[in-house]
């Protein structure tokens, strides 16, 4: 099987690469600690449910669900899966799974001794992990699985004249839950009607952050102001080298915002690429933490040198831009829209299904170049009314389309309650 194939050379290939590859080497240390690690975790008296994310993005997206099923069915457990060290490495220590590890390439003696040892009563997998040998054992061992907030294109394999065998999959699932309307016809049109439209749980989850989100006194600081022509604030938000070049370029002859920047990647070369760039009074967030004295309100442009801090340091912007437009692809438009504030980021965003919703809700704009995003900028400085009601069609489309969860719990209550008795 061709499939079987490829799996084995891109298991030749991590191994391979792991020899200069930190994330690789990550991930086959990783591999070779799953089963001594099931060994020693799994309670064989237990009831498990599997919950599987491919990296940090999905399991964000699953988090509410895991949240929820720990909240209304405290008996089972959770084993929570990652396939990319970017998930594993910075959520291993996950409070509410009972397990966490990585989950072996999706080879037949891997799945079976995989499946073996962690014994889940059900599964349910996030987005767009369709893993055949997985799937196809836990049907066959009458173990229901489910896909939670997945969507679907047109250009995916399952929707070409060859696709028939990775069709097959898809009637393995006991209930695809997909994003949009769009997927569930996509399914029908290849046969596939065990789907629900129930929406993507990040809305929830985006929510759930904000509720939560951190009052960060430095911040605060930096955007007080008591004049009446107080900066509009431009939170940037996982940039990239691209992106910078864009809004540091408008920011330098703008004296009418403050930037506030958390770059996608914060290592020191990178840090410095960003100070080059900017021609106003600057800082660096651990400089202020590092030194009480210093007041922040006396630098326009704050550099976010840290992680963790960004979904609540929109909470001050009065704009956002969201990076990775000119690159592979946007980042999370919803962390911002959330808090009533509109939404800019790069041309490459078509995959995206919420930033084309939310440019279609007047809360998200689409920038080429340079020159568009100034005229953006310009646009919503000189008119106020037109920045707040951009702002509050971005938090209407996160509010709108929220109570994902609810209704894919609506779906797995019945299994779950089955599997309790």
């Amino acid at each position: 099987m061709i499939y079987n194939l490829a799996i084995s050379l891109y298991a030749l290939a991590v191994r391979l690469a792991s020899l200069f590859h930190k994330k690789a080497r990550l991930m086959t240390q990783g591999h070779k600690e799953v089963y001594k690690k099931l060994q020693r975790e799994i309670d064989i008296n237990a009831k498990y449910i599997w919950i599987h994310a491919a990296s940090l993005g999905e399991f964000e997206q699953g988090r509410p669900l895991i949240e929820r099923i720990k909240k209304q069915y405290p008996q089972f457990k959770i084993l929570l899966t990652f396939f990319s060290p970017s998930g594993y490495e910075v959520r291993k220590n996950y409070e509410l799974a009972d397990t966490v590890c990585y989950l072996p390439f999706d080879r037949k003696r891997n799945v079976k001794k995989f499946i073996k040892l962690a014994n889940p009563a059900m599964a349910i997998f996030i987005k767009y992990e369709f893993w055949f040998n997985y799937v196809n054992q836990l049907y066959k061992r009458n173990i229901p699985v489910y896909m939670v907030s997945a969507i679907f294109r047109p250009d995916q394999l399952f929707f070409k004249w060859y696709g028939q065998g990775s069709r097959n999959i898809l009637k393995y699932y006991k209930c695809i839950c997909v994003q949009d309307e769009n997927s569930q016809k996509l399914l029908a049109n290849i046969g596939i009607n065990n789907v629900t439209v129930c929406g993507d749980t990040r809305f929830d989850r985006v929510n759930k952050i904000k509720q939560q989100a951190k009052e960060l006194p430095l911040i605060e600081s930096f955007v007080s102001e008591n004049s009446e022509n107080k900066p509009k604030v431009l939170v940037a938000g996982s940039s990239w080298p691209k992106d910078e070049d864009i809004f540091i370029s408008f920011f330098n002859n703008s004296s009418e915002t403050k930037l506030i920047i958390a770059p996608h990647e914060i290592h020191e070369s990178h840090l410095n690429y960003i100070e080059g760039l900017v021609k106003r009074p600057l800082i660096r967030y651990s400089q202020l933490e590092n030194n009480p004295t210093i007041d922040a309100g006396n630098f326009d442009c704050l550099i976010i040198d840290s992680i963790g801090k960004l979904s609540s340091i929109y909470r001050y912007g009065d704009i956002a831009y969201i990076g990775g437009g000119f690159g592979a692809g946007i980042h999370n438009v919803l962390e911002a829209a959330v808090y009533n504030i509109p939404v800019i980021f790069g041309p490459n965003f078509k995959k995206f299904r919420e930033a084309n919703e939310l440019i279609v809700a007047g809360g998200g704009y689409p920038i080429q170049d340079e020159s568009s995003f100034r005229g953006l900028m310009e646009e919503f400085l000189q008119y106020p009314k037109m920045l707040t009601s951009a702002g509050n069609f971005a938090g209407e489309y996160v509010k709108s389309n929220s109570g994902v969860v609810s209704k894919v719990m609506d779906i797995l209550t019945p299994e779950i309650q089955s599997i309790t008795q």
